[in-house]
């Protein structure tokens, strides 16, 4: 590799390292446009929690068959492209294989990471193989159409191409055929056999120019896919509430008013806006920015596996909701709002919500709180709470909610209970 060579790969480097950094710059921000909460009690439960759920993976053990192929490829991509460390070295310096003065521990790292490439780009071939022919049902749900669907299929086909080119590096590296570190190359290494010295130079430099730009494309898709959550799938575990499952938190600000009513010493006007600029705290969430920010992290977690939706007991009976596409709609409001803000410094009023704009009160309404979503989830997302908090917005701003509801609602606060009798009477049931 010659000084140009060395100059054409460091400007590569700088310029896929520099926008991977733009993108998780934009991604923070997007993610801090959401309200503050603390989620920083209990370090080492939540140390724990992170460690079992996303480095150990323990709930998608569910699904053996998924679990497995999935663990060879998340170990795999991890530790294969440990490798990318040498190939860094190499195109800034001009060296090749800088690390093979390791000597016999260099030769068993590379069989190893050839056998784990195998082993990976079975897998996802296996993956591939489920999705398109066998087509498993949550891979085919409706919101599982156009780019989401095609997102997918980009990352399995950047993965085989990524693996087959590791293969096809070492297959055609004679320097690196003088060694004993090409366990699953020497098998593809008689495909080239009857080609020059000069032209296997060529098939091997191709091979591995390719894979470090496949490598830094891929980084920089990330953003843009449902494969972000390799990144982000580590904070959203450690940030996950840690809470009981069904348990609700209390509006701060509907706290803050019944406070003020139950209160005779308090100023009436304490809670009012100081300013008639100043806009009153909003119950429930109608966009993006009323949630917290652990929920827009967790939109932007979502795999997109589709096992929250196919435990939804509301999506299985024909129902419209599927927790799935809440957490997809949610993040395409948020990339909607965060180029509005890219676009004009601040966020100008763009005549749209979350609410009825992306998602729609029958797909709210449909939810029974049941909390399958949260508890299938492999990296801890809960939908749920976006659904709650946008119900509350249904009900205490909009007045908004099913007749059913509303009545049930007229009942507890007329009677002090669901039914339409009055409290003296509640328990004359005993008596029949």
């Amino acid at each position: 590799m010659n000084y140009l060579d060395n100059i054409a790969f460091a400007i590569l480097l700088v310029i896929g390292i520099g926008f991977f950094v733009k993108n998780v710059k934009k991604l923070t921000r997007n993610i801090k446009l959401g309200k503050d909460i603390d989620r920083t009690d209990n370090s080492k439960a939540r140390w724990k929690n992170m460690a079992m759920v996303a480095i150990g993976q323990s709930k998608m053990v569910k699904r053996p068959i998924a679990a497995f192929l999935h663990i060879i490829v998340y170990v795999g991509f991890i530790i294969v492209n440990i490798e990318v460390i040498e190939i860094i070295i190499d195109g800034l310096f001009g060296t090749h294989r800088v690390l093979s003065f390791l000597g016999g521990f260099y030769n068993f790292l590379i069989g190893s990471f050839e056998v784990i490439a195998f082993l990976v780009l079975i897998s996802v071939i296996i993956f591939w193989f489920r999705r398109m022919v066998v087509r498993i049902p949550r891979f085919w749900n409706k919101e599982m159409k156009g780019f989401p669907k095609n997102d997918a299929l980009y990352i399995l086909y950047f993965e085989m191409v990524l693996m087959s080119l590791f293969l096809i590096m070492n297959a055609t590296d004679v320097h690196f055929h003088e060694n004993s570190g090409n366990i699953i190359s020497q098998f593809i290494a008689p495909i080239f056999d009857g080609i020059s010295i000069e032209n296997l130079h060529i098939i091997e430099r191709t091979a591995w120019w390719v894979h470090i730009i496949g490598i830094l494309i891929f980084l920089n898709y990330l953003y843009y896919s449902k494969h972000l959550h390799i990144l982000l799938a580590f904070p959203n575990t450690f940030y996950a509430n840690l809470d009981a499952k069904g348990k609700l938190n209390n509006l701060e600000s509907v706290t803050n008013e019944v406070k003020l009513m139950l209160d005779p010493d308090a100023d009436p006007y304490a809670a009012a806006p100081e300013t008639e600029n100043d806009v009153p705290e909003k119950f429930g969430a109608s966009d993006v920015t009323d949630l917290n920010w652990v929920q827009l992290m967790n939109a932007y977690t979502c795999t997109e596996c589709g096992r929250c939706t196919s435990a939804c007991p509301a999506n299985q009976t024909g129902k419209e909701l599927s927790p799935r596409a809440i957490m997809m709609k949610t993040r395409d409001r948020l990339e909607e709002v965060g180029v509005n803000i890219s676009k004009n410094g601040e966020f100008v009023d763009d005549g749209k919500q979350l609410l009825n704009d992306y998602i729609s009160p029958e797909e709210l309404w449909a939810c029974t709180s049941c909390n399958a979503c949260v508890e299938e989830c492999p990296v801890n997302i809960d939908p749920l709470s976006i659904i709650i908090d946008m119900r509350r917005y249904l009900v205490m701003e909009e007045s908004s909610a099913p007749q059913e509801l509303n009545m049930m609602m007229t009942n507890i606060e007329n009677n002090g209970a669901p039914w339409q009798y009055n409290q003296m009477d509640r328990l004359n049931w005993k008596d029949e």
